[in-house]
Parts: structure tokens; sequence; C-alpha cells
């Protein structure tokens, strides 16, 4: 691997205790395939529009006009994004208002173990569940779940599919999930069509 690689950390905005994951990515990473691995690291179903904030720029991936947004599948991460301790933000669902903070924690990030173009460091806390309602949303959906006696708990049990616990974030299994996603998202010789 002749590449530079960066390694970023991305946290939710306004939880407490923080949600986040760091995670290595090559430079040259297009924003719309920084937007695949945002929602796998972080645990997401890319099912709400999106939109990276990068400077006063904004890169999403359908914009209807400049005013709306730059097609952030043009742009190399590396072209954008190149001082370590650089801050950007992402926005994940326009309704719950998702916002992450990203920083470039390494501009030149080297591990001879790595072994992979993609990969997950590290990580707290799991990622909140869709369509929660944002952080209000989320905080009253915790409490909730950890008050068995509450009428709503044995519904939201069941909606997020029964075993949400708040604390858990697996590594492992992230990584696996980046490997499928190289893995299908690789280049081919020929095109669909």
């Amino acid at each position: 691997m002749n590449q530079r690689f960066y390694l970023l950390k991305i946290q939710l905005v306004g939880i407490e205790p923080e949600i986040w994951r760091r995670f290595v990515v090559p430079a040259s990473i297009t924003l719309d395939r920084l937007h695949d691995v945002i929602q796998i690291v972080m645990g997401w179903t890319d099912s709400h529009l999106h939109e990276f904030t990068i400077g006063k720029k904004r890169y999403t991936e359908y914009p209807e006009s400049k005013e709306d947004g730059l097609v952030c599948g043009r742009y190399r991460l590396g072209d954008l994004i190149k001082l370590k301790g650089r801050v950007f933000h992402y926005l994940y669902d326009f309704g719950d208002d998702w916002t992450h903070e990203l920083v470039l924690e390494e501009s030149r990030y080297f591990d001879p173990d790595l072994g992979t173009e993609l990969a997950c460091i590290d990580g707290e806390r799991a990622c909140p569940p869709e369509d929660v309602g944002g952080v209000p949303g989320f905080f009253e959906f915790c409490k909730i779940l950890k008050d068995p006696t509450h009428e709503a708990h044995d519904g939201y049990m069941e909606w997020s599919g029964g075993d949400y616990d708040s604390e858990r974030f697996d590594v492992s299994g992230v990584n696996w999930e980046l490997m499928k996603y190289l893995r299908w998202s690789r280049d081919r010789y020929q095109r669909w069509g």
C-alpha cells in the first residue's frame, strides 16, 4: 500500500457520554465513499440524506443547485482536508439532525499491521436507532429502555430489535462490514451495461 492514509475521529454532537469512532481511510477517498464508511463505522443504515460541511462549502449526493451544495462524489477528502487537527462536519438525516464532528488526527497514518484500506481502530457506545427523534428522542428512548415499568418500554424494545444496549460497540463486527464493503465496491473489468 503506497498511498497516504488518514486517521479520523468522528463523534456525534450533543450526546454525553460520547458516541465516537476512530477509523482509517485512504486520503484519496471520495466524499460519497466516505459517507458509506461513516454509515458502517457509526452503525447507521443509509436510510436518509446526508451532507458534509467543509469550511463554508456543503457537499451532498444530489444537489439540485449550487446553493444546495456540491456533488460529493466529485471530491476527494485529501484535496479538501490536509492539515492534522482540521475539523469538518457530517450531517445525517435532516429530520433527526444527527450532526457528526470529524477531526483529522493523523494525515500520514501508518500501521504496518493494518493490511487494508479501511479499518475501524476503536470506538465507544452504540449508534442511536434510526428515526428515534434526534438527540432528545434518543435520551428519552434510553430512559424508557432502562425502566421496564414504563408503559412504552415493551414497544421500544420490540421497535429496537429487542436487544439494544447503548453501551455496546463491536469493533470486530464493524471491520467485518468494512471488509465486505471493500469487496463489493471494488473496481470491475466490465460495467453493468
